[in-house]
C-alpha cells in the first residue's frame, strides 16, 4: 500500500443468502483527496461504506486503512480504525440521541474532553458554543448534521466517511452543508469519502470518483473527466436522469 494512499480495498465480495451486495471491489483512496462513490439504491456503495469503516465483514477480500489491514480483525482489536475514520450518517434526527445534551453528544467518541474542546468542535461547523447545552430536537434538521459532523471530528480523524449524509436535508441546506464539508477538509487535511446517489453532488464535492451499479464498479476516475467524457452507458443515463444543482464552494462566514 503507497504511503499516498490512505484506503485500500482489493477483490472485496459482500453474500447476503442469495443476493451479493459486492461482487469484486477494487478502490484506492489517495491521502487527502476527495472521494465520491456514486450509484443508485442496491449498487453496494453503503456496504462498502460499512465494510471500509469495519461495521460489517466481507465474504472475501482485504481492506487496508493508513496501512493496516481492516478485514480479519477482532472488535476489540480495531481502536485504530475507530480513531483514524469516523462516519456522518444520512439521517441527523436518528444518529443523535434525542436524551442527550449536544456537549455529550460531541464529547461521546471522546474519553476526555473539556468544554473549552467541546465548543473548539462546535464553532468549527458553525455552531454557538451555547448549543451545548441544548438538545437534538431544539435545533433544525442541517443545525443537527453540524452536531453530526461535529461529533465525527471529534477523535481528529485522518479520514471522514459520509453516507448520502444531505439527501434528507432541504435543498438550501444542502449548499451549506457540503459547502462546510469542503472546507473542513480543506482546512483541517482530512480525506473524505463521499457516499451517494446524487452525481451532480459528487461533481461538485469530490476530485475522484467510483460509479457502482449491481455489486461493482462500471466507471472510475477524475470526478471532471467522468462527469464530461463519461465512458459507460450507466453512468450517461444516471446524468441523464438527475437534477443538476449548482452548489457554490465557500468559506465559512462569507
Amino acid at each position: 500500500m503507497s504511503a499516498d494512499v490512505i484506503v485500500a480495498a482489493r477483490g472485496l465480495v459482500r453474500q447476503y443468502r442469495t443476493v451479493r451486495a459486492l461482487d469484486g471491489v477494487d478502490i484506492e483512496v489517495a491521502r487527502g483527496s476527495r472521494f465520491g462513490v456514486v450509484g443508485e439504491s442496491g449498487s453496494g456503495k453503503s456496504t462498502l461504506a460499512r465494510i471500509l469503516l469495519g461495521l460489517d465483514r466481507p465474504t472475501a477480500g482485504t481492506v487496508e486503512v493508513d496501512g493496516k489491514t481492516v478485514t480479519g480483525r477482532r472488535e476489540r482489536e480495531l481502536r485504530f480504525l475507530r480513531e483514524t475514520v469516523q462516519m456522518v450518517f444520512q439521517d441527523p434526527i436518528s444518529s443523535l440521541d434525542p436524551r442527550m445534551r449536544v456537549r455529550d453528544i460531541v464529547a461521546e467518541p471522546l474519553r476526555d474532553v473539556s468544554d473549552d474542546r467541546v465548543a473548539e468542535l462546535l464553532t468549527a461547523v458553525g455552531l454557538p458554543a451555547a448549543a451545548a447545552d441544548r438538545y437534538p430536537h431544539q435545533f433544525s434538521g442541517g443545525q443537527r448534521q453540524r452536531i453530526a459532523i461535529a461529533r465525527a471530528l471529534a477523535p481528529q480523524p485522518s479520514v471522514l466517511v459520509a453516507d448520502e449524509a444531505v439527501s434528507a436535508l432541504d435543498v438550501s441546506v444542502r449548499a451549506q452543508i457540503l459547502n462546510l464539508l469542503m472546507d473542513l477538509t480543506d482546512r483541517l487535511g482530512l480525506t473524505l469519502i463521499f457516499v451517494s446517489h446524487d452525481l451532480s453532488v459528487i461533481r461538485h464535492l469530490t476530485d475522484q470518483v467510483v460509479v457502482m451499479r449491481g455489486g461493482r464498479i462500471v466507471e472510475t476516475g477524475p470526478t471532471a473527466r467522468v462527469y464530461a467524457e463519461p465512458a459507460h452507458e450507466y453512468t450517461r443515463e444516471l446524468l441523464a436522469a438527475v437534477p443538476r444543482l449548482r452548489y457554490r464552494p465557500t468559506r465559512l462566514g462569507t
